[in-house]
C-alpha cells in the first residue's frame, strides 16, 4: 500500500479484519512509487506461501501495471483491483468495471452541462464487478483454476 495515502488506512483496517475472519496473518508491505515495487516484492518473496493484494489507490496503478504484473509472475500470486494488472501478468483481478463507471461518469456530466445541480443527483455505486484470472500466470505459479472458473479463465493474449 502506499503509506501516503490516508483513505489507505480504511482499506487496511477492512483488510486486516476480513484476514481476521478467515484466519490468515497479513504483513503490510509500503510501495508510493515506482521505485519502491522492488523492494517490496522482494520483501513479500521472504515470506512463505505468500501472496499479494495490492490496495487500489492511484500511485500504485500507475506504477504497478508496468513493473508488478511482470514481477508478480516471479512466484508471486497476485490479486488486483484493476484488470489491467492481470493484463500486465498479476494472478487476478477483480473490482468495479471501469467502462461502466466512465460512462456514468459521462452521463452525470451530461445532467451537469444541461443545467442539472451536482448536489441533486444521486449517488451512484458500481453495479457490474469483472473477474480477471490470467491463465499463463496461474500455470507458470502451477495454480490449478477452479473447474467453476476455468471456462471463463482466458490466456493473456485473449485478454
Amino acid at each position: 500500500m502506499n503509506p501516503k495515502d490516508p483513505n489507505n488506512e480504511v482499506v487496511l483496517r477492512e483488510v486486516r479484519g476480513a484476514a481476521h475472519d478467515i484466519g490468515q496473518p497479513i504483513h503490510v508491505v509500503d510501495a508510493g512509487s515506482e521505485r519502491d515495487f522492488g523492494a517490496a516484492f522482494d520483501e513479500i518473496r521472504q515470506h512463505q506461501d505468500s501472496a499479494l493484494f495490492a490496495i487500489a489507490e492511484p500511485s500504485v496503478h500507475q506504477s504497478a501495471c508496468s513493473t508488478g504484473g511482470t514481477r508478480c509472475t516471479n512466484a508471486i500470486p497476485a490479486s488486483y483491483a484493476f484488470r489491467e494488472f492481470s493484463l500486465a501478468g498479476g494472478l487476478m483481478s477483480y473490482g468495479a468495471d471501469l467502462f461502466e463507471v466512465h460512462r456514468q461518469a459521462g452521463v452525470y456530466t451530461g445532467r451537469i452541462l444541461a443545467g442539472g445541480r451536482p448536489a441533486d443527483l444521486p449517488a451512484q455505486q458500481p453495479t457490474k464487478f469483472n473477474l480477471v484470472v490470467n491463465r499463463n500466470t496461474a500455470n507458470s505459479l502451477r495454480l490449478e483454476i477452479p473447474p467453476a472458473q476455468a471456462p471463463r479463465a482466458r490466456r493473456r493474449s485473449d485478454l
